[in-house]
């Protein structure tokens, strides 16, 4: 009967709405929006492990001097992505940036694979890694900011968020394989590959929700290069992004700095040292995956936002107080692994779902600002005061609990009004779409 044999072509979306509350319309995008993560987070999580190793051959002595170079490349870079952001279509900004990076990835890969003990080349590609993810991370959602609307993302930033979780589980997986038969700077051209599959997608996703683009919505933003920052300064919930970003780093770098500390102590070979790196790695993804495919969505839409938020600076703060009693390579790890499982499957999506309610210009300009020159000042920041607070003696014996545990309590406040700067946000604008 024509019922029977139109019945077939019901149970693969049936099946998939069951798990994701998405709309039938909505699926090939969605889809898109996963692999697209997925490929671009796969990139950078196979040369991150190097990126890692090679920051412990430099030492925990050159390490906050260079995330101060980085912030410093992010300073400047800012006003470069505004004038191409305001002079350029939107359709043209993140293909463009992504090819540039890919481009990139092949040229280090030519001058490490000659020089493999080269300080300068190195260094150099330690700064551009750091550089590097921020910046294609931040375009993907400024896309998913200006596709999506925000009470899609409520439903569906959880399971596009497990795209790149995927990638970021796929990226180690490549590594621990492929580092055994292959020198680890030949990984570069297999990230470069990936990050070009990345862009194609994004030009698949275009098309897709094209039908449903309004005039203009993929012109330049327009305005001046240095929008973004300002409205960071200007406008109150967007400090409190930045504030909540910026507390974050510094946690997280202090975390970080005290595990390079420890692994240079612990483990004595690169090879060793890469393995550990790709295994923690594992782990989170595997964890961070499974909360995001099954309890995002279910948190954000039962809890709110303000409950995601504020996950992420109390696992900080118990992991604070853990390290200034036992400051040894397994707490340590552990608490990063728990910190960035919360960060990636709770507090982003949150940060991202707020992004939603602003204008495009903001998705692109402030969502730019904050994710690289804030970020990364964080960084500076944390590097300078874990070497002045004594990171050569660790976090228990050192100053550094004393510091942390006041910048959380500080940080789950921001949490706090944050939450509420989002429902004020949300009751002005949802209305009106």
């Amino acid at each position: 009967m024509p019922t029977e044999k139109s019945a077939p072509s019901a149970p693969p979306a049936h099946w998939f709405q069951r798990y994701v509350n998405v709309e039938a319309g909505e699926i090939a995008a969605l889809l898109t929006s996963f692999a697209m993560f997925f490929a671009l987070l796969s990139a950078y999580y196979i040369v991150r492990p190097v990126r890692d190793e090679i920051g412990v051959t430099l030492g925990k002595d050159s390490l906050h001097e260079l995330f101060t170079v980085v912030f410093v490349v992010m300073v400047l870079l800012v006003p470069l992505f505004g004038y191409v952001a305001a002079r350029f279509p939107r359709r043209y900004v993140l293909p463009a940036i992504y090819t540039f990076f890919a481009l990139n990835l092949v040229a280090f890969w030519f001058v490490i694979r000659a020089a493999p003990q080269n300080h300068w080349a190195l260094a150099t590609f330690f700064v551009w890694g750091s550089v590097f993810n921020l910046f294609v991370v931040s375009l993907f959602w400024s896309l998913m900011s200006e596709l999506w609307s925000h009470e899609a993302a409520k439903r569906l930033y959880g399971f596009i968020s497990a795209g790149g979780t995927a990638g970021a589980l796929a990226g180690p997986l490549l590594t621990q394989g492929l580092v055994r038969i292959f020198a680890p700077v030949d990984l570069m051209l297999v990230s470069a590959a990936l990050l070009m599959a990345s862009m194609a997608a994004s030009l698949r996703l275009r098309r897709i929700k094209s039908a449903e683009a309004v005039d203009g919505e993929s012109e330049p933003t327009g305005g001046g290069i240095l929008d973004g920052a300002i409205k960071v300064f200007t406008t109150p919930m967007f400090a409190r992004i930045a504030l909540f970003i910026f507390i974050a780093n510094v946690i997280g770098t202090f975390f970080y700095l005290e595990q390079a500390r420890l692994v240079a102590t612990s483990i004595t070979t690169a090879e060793d040292r890469v393995l550990f790196f790709s295994g923690r790695d594992l782990l989170v993804s595997i964890a961070t995956f499974l909360i995001e495919v099954f309890g995002t969505a279910r948190i954000l839409n039962r809890f709110g936002v303000t409950v995601a938020l504020l996950a992420l600076p109390v696992t900080a703060a118990i992991g604070a107080v853990l390290l200034s009693f036992d400051a040894v390579l397994a707490v340590v790890a552990t608490v990063m692994v728990a910190e960035r499982i919360v960060a990636f499957a709770l507090a982003n999506p949150a940060i991202k779902i707020i992004y939603t309610l602003a204008t495009p210009a903001e998705k692109y300009k402030v969502q730019n600002f904050i994710d690289t020159v804030v970020f990364r000042g964080g960084d500076a920041a944390s590097g300078w005061l874990y070497s002045i607070l004594g990171g050569g003696l660790g976090f228990a014996a050192g100053s550094m609990g004393a510091v942390a545990v006041p910048l959380v309590a500080l940080w789950i406040w921001i949490a706090q009004r944050l939450g509420a700067d989002h429902r004020r946000r949300a009751a002005e604008v949802v209305p009106r779409a």
